[in-house]
């Protein structure tokens, strides 16, 4: 239908503001805006302006979205045959039926009776454009329009009055009411739109699915002779081997061998076997990459461990109370919480580089395990070094006693100052405390243990020193007898002599023979305490070492922990262990001493050199 001959007339202006007058608002636009800002409502008309059409060409039905707060109001809308009034505001909105899908038909009803098929196109062709209009015999009719969004259009007149120009026939009046109608043709057209994006969405994925596709392999030629001397070229050439000896499995697998060409897959085969010696090559050299960045990184990470004990000691040195009582309080927390991450960071990279240690021990061969002295063995026989032994276990012991006492106290200290509000930490911190009490009970039994038994290798000293000395008594009565035995003594009588010969000859054979046993104790006895002191220092490895530490240790005045002692000389010699040094420096009392630091959890022991302490108390 020709727009043109749509053409509504400007209706009195007047009568337009009586109109929205009554209904108590100055008149509006679709959009909600005032169309003259100096409209008075107690004057009950607006001059000068005419009011605007929804319905002229150019302008949409349904308003623009707007803010919530503010209502939408509906105008009158002027037609060429008819006009339409807005439904009441205050009136709920008509209610519809839910939108099927694809939907593009309405139900129109409460048509006037006397209204015609050109009457409803003219109402609502400005919504769209219509496809076909079935029209009932009853005052309603379903009208198919060709998009879906003006079905939106169309529902905005729901609620309307209509009426036929200017007469007040019921025949010529209504109530238009819009709905969502279920055709059948608008949800066929809505599943073959459907089933279009999908094959659209299937493509579009397959086609991404062969472009994200790894290539397939090349395909493997056929046998024959000239495919054969060129495979064996290739199997020589080291850049085409892996290509050559697919093609090679491929056709062995195919089974292309038989009697005439055994031969040429013979010394195919014969070419692939060359390689093993290039491969085992090319991994032995990557093995010995693979040691020396082993290697680098270990010097790496014990380079980075001894730069954390310089920052752990710097930590130390100003928690002292000459360096500690001149920064304030912020700062000593700020100190202290570093310290705290630098000891953490420290202790987990001396862990690692202890894993790493650990491996390569493990890793070594029984020929480097057999260069430990075997003269330890010896100094260990004795009862002297076992009663050392036992004395640096009962240090050792009492020092760990020590360290879980103060661990205990400082637990009960935290415990008592802050009081936790949750049960599960309470429950925590008792099974620390009963698990710290267990273990102090069994350091303490332990303790006593150890006490009585050097307790009773004491009695057995004194035991043995009281032998030695009843035995060595023994030994000087019987030498000073056999002094003071004179030769006159000597019966005259040989014939006495004869007779008595025999019983004084069983005599003398059991004296002499309790003099030898007594002496021959006596001997064994006496060498153990002539046997002067064992050398600390057995050979001159361990003067070497002895020295390197000495200046090592003067360098550091407030000593260092073993490790650190082993970090520093394992640049020198990674033969050098742990327990090696510990046992050459405990040697070594009066050079070396070794002290406890620290309180709780960070207690640590630290050798020191006393050498020079050693020299003036001597």
């Amino acid at each position: 239908m020709d727009s043109n001959s749509l053409a509504m007339p400007i209706s009195d202006p007047n009568a337009w503001a009586t109109a929205m007058n009554n209904l108590g608002m100055a008149p509006m636009s679709m959009t909600g805006q005032p169309i003259m800002s100096d409209f008075d409502p107690s004057l009950g008309m607006m001059t000068g302006i005419a009011p605007m059409n929804p319905m002229m060409p150019g302008l949409g039905i349904v308003p623009p979205p707007v803010s919530q707060d503010m209502p939408i109001v509906k105008e009158i809308i002027h037609c060429k045959s008819c006009t339409l009034f807005p439904p009441n505001p205050n009136l709920p909105p008509p209610a519809t039926r839910e939108r099927p899908p694809g939907c593009k038909t309405v139900f129109v009803g409460g048509l006037p009776e006397n209204a015609t098929e050109q009457l409803i196109v003219e109402v609502f062709e400005q919504c769209g454009g219509i496809i076909a209009i079935r029209k009932s015999k009853k005052n309603f009719c379903h009208i198919r329009f060709a998009e879906e969004h003006t079905v939106d259009k169309a529902l905005f007149l729901s609620g309307y009055r209509i009426r036929l120009g200017s007469s007040t026939d019921k025949k010529d009046t209504g109530r238009l009411h819009v709905d969502f109608a279920q055709a059948r043709d608008d949800l066929y057209e809505w599943e073959c739109r459907q089933r279009m994006l999908a094959r659209e969405e299937r493509h579009r994925r397959r086609i991404e699915e062969d472009r994200l596709r790894p290539p397939s392999p090349p395909p493997i030629v056929h046998y024959s002779e000239h495919e054969c001397s060129q495979l064996g070229e290739k199997l020589k050439d080291d850049s085409k081997f892996p290509e050559a000896v697919r093609v090679l499995l491929t056709w062995v697998e195919r089974g292309e061998v038989n009697r005439r060409n055994a031969n040429n897959f013979y010394s195919m085969i014969q070419s692939s076997n060359s390689h093993i010696r290039r491969l085992m090559n090319e991994k032995a050299a990557h093995e010995k990459e693979m040691e020396e960045a082993k290697d680098k990184f270990k010097n790496a990470l014990s380079g980075i461990l001894v730069q954390f004990e310089q920052i752990v000691s710097v930590f130390h040195a100003s928690s002292k109370q000459k360096a500690w009582d001149h920064f304030s309080k912020a700062q000593r927390k700020n100190l202290d919480m570093w310290r705290k991450q630098a000891e953490e960071i420290r202790n987990i990279h001396n862990e690692e580089l202890m894993g790493i240690r650990r491996e390569e021990e493990m890793e070594m061969s029984d020929d480097d395990m057999e260069d430990v002295p075997e003269s330890k063995d010896l100094d260990d026989s004795g009862p002297l070094a076992q009663v050392e032994a036992l004395k640096e276990e009962n240090d050792s012991l009492r020092c760990q006693l020590d360290a879980y006492r103060n661990e205990v106290e400082l637990l009960k200290q935290e415990q008592g100052k802050a009081q936790p509000q949750r049960s599960e930490e309470d429950a925590t911190r008792q099974q620390q405390l009963s698990f710290l009490q267990q273990a102090l009970q069994g350091m303490q039994k332990q303790l006593l243990k150890l006490r009585e038994d050097l307790k009773q290798r004491e009695m057995e000293l004194e035991k043995n020193s009281e032998e030695k000395q009843q035995l060595e008594s023994q030994i000087q009565t019987l030498k000073d007898r056999i002094q003071a035995f004179p030769t006159s003594h000597a019966l005259p009588l040989e014939t006495a002599e004869r007779e008595d010969r025999g019983g004084d000859e069983s005599a003398n054979h059991a004296s002499e023979a309790a003099t030898t046993a007594v002496v021959s104790c006596s001997q064994e006895k006496e060498n153990l305490p002539e046997k002067g002191p064992p050398s600390p220092v057995k050979s001159e490895r361990e003067a070497l070492l002895v020295g390197i530490i000495s200046t090592f240790l003067h360098v550091h005045p407030f000593g260092a922990s073993i490790e650190y002692i082993c970090s520093y000389l394992q640049r020198l010699d990674t033969k050098i262990s742990t327990t090696e040094v510990e046992s050459l420096l405990g040697r070594l009392p009066c050079t070396f001493k070794q002290e406890l630091t620290g309180v709780g959890a960070s207690l640590e022991k630290r050798w020191k050199f006393c050498g020079f302490e050693g020299i003036k108390t001597a």
